[in-house]
Parts: structure tokens; C-alpha cells; sequence
């Protein structure tokens, strides 16, 4: 009689073990980050993954969300699109309640829809093809960041009227980001009727040599390169453009706004232009998440880390709004309540855009960026 009360209370007790281990293990927000964490691009995903942990350490030493620990998974997609694919159904299969990524355009179309069937909110803050949002296809997305149509027009507008180029070439990397930042570009420089496309050509992505292309640069006499794509290919080209004392005006994006190709470039890095996000240096917000940033990884951070900052902010703040892990509350939360980031107060329009953000234009002036007010 004993013997069996023994081993039904041993039973008993593994049972509220599993019960209550199981429901303490899921009892947690889990915040999926999925990025470029390794590889050439690694320096646009990693700072994402330390402004989360940042944000959500702050948090959760508060007691969390809901009153519950917000749980961090991670995958890596190294930004390219088949490995987005499996990374976002890896962070489906965990469970996340939603995600902060993916960084680039191409990668970060390829999950969506994966999240979309799963009803799980994403927001990059980086990722800024215009269709991700303006399509309509994705109502499950968001970012802090401004599209590529006001990065390309504000580069354009740059060219033209304060640097007053009347030729420019038109290059891209063949990507959804690239291509699509460099058509709109195209697009805005023939309706101008300021200035003229008299090379528009596309690149092929981790060649070693751009020699020919530079030379049909050199060619068409053009006063500026607008070039769309990321920094490893814009070194080469700017490297190769300088060596052949070629003086044409190197003009990119956010995609190359990054201390790598300062780096890669070196020397030669000096005068290009690059948009980016607006400079907000002078945000309480900013100030505190860098100086944190500092203090934790005793080093700067990188690029997008303040629109990843702002981005868990805003994610954390729509899931406490809506009271629940619910996606239609979260995504009305997102949408009409107003949170305070390192980017300013924002929140999101109808398409997923965040509001109040936008791009600056920038110089590489003794070997850093500066923003040209």
C-alpha cells in the first residue's frame, strides 16, 4: 500500500514538475532577431541583435512585458534569400510572438511571407524597398526607416541642385535594394529635366574586378556615380574609379553609409556621399542607447542601431498596449499609439511606414561621416 503511495506521489510530482516547467519555459515574450550575423554584410545585422538585447535587458531588470521576461531567439540569414526563407520558418517553429528583421530588402521579402501565414509581426530597421510596404502584400510588416524612393530623390535633388551635376551614371547590384533604389533614381533624374542618365547598367554582386564597368563610366563622361547597392562592392568601385584618377562624384546609400567601407576604401573613401538615417546625436534617447552600447560592448555601434533600438521600443510597446500576444492588437497598437524612441516619437502608418523618420545626406570628411546640413 505504501510502495504504491510512493510511487503514485513520485508520479504525481514529475507530472506538476513537467506541468509547471513547461508552462514557466513558454510563459516568456519570445522576440525572434533574424539578420545578416555573420558574413560580409555582418556589420549591418550584428548591431540589430545588440540594441535588442540592450533594450530587452532594461526591461526585463523591470519586471518585462505583461509580467513576463521578454526571451530572445536568434537566426542568422547572412542577407541572402534562400537562407531567409529557413531562418524565418526556424523562428516560426520556436514560436516567436515576433520579430525584429531582416535587415536587407531581398532577405527580408523572402520571410514575409512566411510570418504573414503565421500571423507574426515583423519590423526591420533597415530593409527599405518601397513595395515591402506600398505593395500592400504584407500587412504583417513595418520599419523605422524611410523608403528607398525618398533616399534615391533626396540623392538625386542633392546632385542636381546643390552640387549642380548635369551627367550621371546610374549603377546598381542587381538586388531588390539596389536595383530598386537605383530605377527610382533613374526615374527622378529624367523627370528633372535638369540632368541626364548617360550610363545605367547593373553590377555583378562579390566580383573581384569592376574595371570594365569603371571604364564605361570613365567613357560617359559622367560628373556623378548614384550608385545603389552595399559597401563591399562600393569600395571596389570607388577604390578602381580613384586609382584611374577618375574625379567623378561618388553618391550612395544607407547601404554603404557604414565605417566598413570607410574601412575597406580607406583613403580613397574620402569626399563619397551617402544617405542615411536623419542624425539624431542630439535625442536623450540616442544619447543613453549609444552610451549603452559603449558601456556593454566597449565599442561604437554600427550601422541601423538606432532604428533596431527604436524598433524593439516599438514592438515592446504594441505588445504591452494591446495587453496580449495578439496579432490584429499588436498591429492596431502599431499603428495608433505613439512611442518614444531614439528616432523621436513615432508610430506607423496604414502601410507599415514609420512616421517622423527620413534620411540626411553625409560625406566622408577625415575619415568618418559627417551629416551635410
Amino acid at each position: 500500500m505504501l510502495r504504491g503511495y510512493g510511487k503514485n506521489l513520485a508520479l504525481l510530482v514529475i507530472a506538476v514538475f513537467f506541468f509547471y516547467g513547461n508552462l514557466f519555459a513558454g510563459d516568456t515574450i519570445k522576440f525572434g532577431i533574424s539578420g545578416a550575423h555573420s558574413g560580409d554584410l555582418a556589420s549591418y545585422g550584428q548591431p540589430t541583435v545588440k540594441a535588442a538585447e540592450l533594450v530587452i535587458k532594461d526591461i526585463n531588470s523591470k519586471g518585462g512585458i505583461l509580467g513576463r521576461q521578454v526571451q530572445i531567439i536568434t537566426q542568422d540569414d547572412a542577407c541572402k534569400p534562400e537562407v531567409a526563407t529557413n531562418a524565418a520558418t526556424k523562428l516560426v517553429t520556436e514560436g516567436v510572438h515576433v520579430v525584429l528583421g531582416h535587415i536587407c530588402s531581398g532577405a527580408t521579402k523572402s520571410a514575409l511571407g512566411i510570418y504573414k501565414d503565421a500571423k507574426i509581426v515583423a519590423m526591420s530597421p533597415s530593409a527599405t524597398n518601397p513595395p515591402l510596404t506600398q505593395s500592400g502584400d504584407y500587412p504583417n510588416f513595418f520599419r523605422t526607416i524611410a523608403s528607398d524612393d525618398a533616399q534615391a530623390k533626396l540623392e538625386v535633388e542633392f546632385a542636381i541642385n546643390k552640387l549642380e551635376v548635369k551627367k550621371i551614371a546610374v549603377l546598381h547590384d542587381k538586388g531588390d535594394y539596389g536595383k530598386g533604389l537605383a530605377e527610382f533614381a533613374k526615374d527622378f533624374i529624367e523627370k528633372s529635366g535638369k540632368a541626364k542618365v548617360v550610363l545605367y547598367e547593373g553590377i555583378t554582386p562579390n566580383a573581384v574586378d569592376y574595371s570594365a564597368i569603371v571604364q564605361k563610366v570613365k567613357q560617359s563622361d559622367a560628373d556623378a556615380l548614384i550608385y545603389g547597392g552595399y559597401h563591399p562592392e562600393a569600395s571596389k568601385l570607388i577604390m578602381q574609379m580613384r586609382k584611374k584618377k577618375m574625379k567623378t562624384i561618388f553618391i550612395s546609400d544607407d547601404g554603404v553609409k557604414d565605417n566598413t567601407f570607410i574601412k575597406v576604401a580607406g583613403k580613397f573613401a574620402e569626399g563619397v556621399y551617402a544617405t542615411g538615417p536623419k542624425d539624431t546625436s542630439k535625442n536623450p534617447l540616442a544619447i543613453a542607447a549609444i552610451e549603452a552600447h559603449k558601456k556593454n560592448y566597449k565599442s561604437e555601434p554600427g550601422a541601423f542601431f538606432l532604428n533596431a533600438y527604436a524598433a524593439t521600443l516599438a514592438l515592446l510597446n504594441a505588445i504591452e498596449k494591446a495587453g496580449a500576444i495578439d496579432y490584429e492588437k499588436i498591429t492596431k497598437a502599431l499603428r495608433t499609439e505613439f512611442v518614444e524612441t531614439p528616432l523621436g516619437k513615432i508610430k506607423f502608418d496604414e502601410k507599415g511606414d514609420a512616421i517622423g523618420v527620413g534620411f540626411s545626406m553625409y560625406q566622408v570628411k577625415n575619415g568618418v561621416y559627417v551629416e551635410i546640413k
